[in-house]
């Protein structure tokens, strides 16, 4: 039996900006896993999860081929991670067999709310990373990546897949995007193998070291976002309005690259700044684009947070979801909770977690 997970994501800075080939944000990964086990199965094999449990998955095979019914099929991220990775093993000269997948998630409620933690990247990184060990497969992060950035956009389509960075190198990591276009193009006529050793362009994945005297918050709204559905009018917002839209990616990366510097200075003074700085351009592209960016609780959990010392913003698409701190040691931490609390923000037990 083997057993592989990956942490979910939370965004510190860049939204929407990343999705442009080559610009930059900064990510955590976060103690907030999705779980993935494999055991070898003689006959059929199953997708089943924990939080799924009405809707297990059976499957069969042609050959090397999985045959299943798609049919109200909530898995379509583990089958798309299954299907490539499996297309690698066979060009490695692995004998396909069957086996039973089980997943497990902390990134969601126990009563089914959703975090905005980015389950559907680390769900994709653990069955790649699962299924590589039950394969023997030895492979490296950065191919690790690839392959599940591909498996991922097979079913979204859009989207930076800096979540999935983030759940492949956890820790705080920044992160500049690639060229989509290429890789679409790269695809078409080029080897799996091929493409997980060659260099995507604009990409870079750096690790980031969090100055001792700063600590990440996390609130949640209670009210749940689609990030794709956000992405998609950023999109045609982008058609409509380029010049705005290019001046946003331009104060973006000059905040984003700032910010980097900061972590790698270990100045926090500056990546607070910066922080402060990047919640200002993303309120300025939400009023230009008539995209509620900032609900009224995110503003809230802002407010209260700078009135405690602490530089705050959306996370990620925004509309809900989470909003992030950057406390000092002039935060009043259970201050700031309690004012939190009494506007209907639950503050998250989560951090950031290291791997490897």
């Amino acid at each position: 039996m083997i057993t592989a997970k990956a942490p979910g994501k939370l965004y510190i800075a860049g939204e929407y900006a990343i999705v442009e080939p080559g610009s930059p944000a900064i990510i955590v990964g976060i103690d907030q896993f999705v779980t993935v086990t494999i055991k070898e199965s003689k006959e059929t094999g199953s997708i089943s999860s924990e939080q799924y449990q009405e809707n297990s998955l059976s499957w069969h095979r042609r050959g090397n081929k999985i045959i299943f019914d798609n049919r109200d099929n909530p898995f379509h991220y583990i089958l798309s991670a299954i299907r490539l990775t499996e297309l690698y093993a066979q060009s490695t000269g692995k004998q396909m067999v069957n086996y039973h997948v089980n997943i497990d998630s902390d990134l969601d409620s126990t009563d089914g709310k959703k975090y905005g933690l980015g389950s559907s990247a680390a769900v994709t990184v653990a069955t790649v990373r699962a299924l590589s060990l039950f394969y023997n497969l030895k492979l490296t992060d950065d191919a690790l990546f690839k392959l599940a950035s591909m498996a991922h956009l097979d079913v979204q389509g859009n989207g930076s897949l800096g979540d999935i960075a983030a759940s492949v190198y956890g820790g705080w990591i920044a992160y500049h995007s690639f060229d989509r276009d290429w890789l679409r193009i790269m695809r078409q006529d080029t080897p799996l193998v091929d493409l997980l050793t060659m260099s995507w362009p604009m990409l870079s994945i750096e690790r980031l070291e969090q100055p001792h005297d700063l600590e990440l918050l996390i609130g949640w709204t209670g009210s749940p976002a689609s990030t794709s559905i956000f992405v998609d009018k950023m999109a045609l917002f982008k058609g409509k309005q380029k010049s705005t839209y290019l001046k946003f990616l331009k104060d973006s990366k000059k905040c984003v690259t700032a910010m980097i510097k900061g972590f790698e200075l270990n100045d926090s003074v500056t990546i607070q700044k910066e922080v402060t700085h990047n919640r200002l351009i993303l309120q300025r592209l939400a009023y230009a684009s008539q995209i509620i960016i900032e609900t009224d609780a995110l503003t809230a959990l802002c407010d209260l947070s700078e009135s405690q010392y602490a530089a705050a913003k959306t996370s990620g698409a925004g509309g809900g979801d989470c909003g992030i701190a950057l406390a000092t040691s002039k935060t009043n931490r259970s201050e700031l909770f309690s004012d939190w609390l009494n506007n209907d923000i639950q503050p998250l037990d989560i951090k950031v977690t290291l791997l490897n």
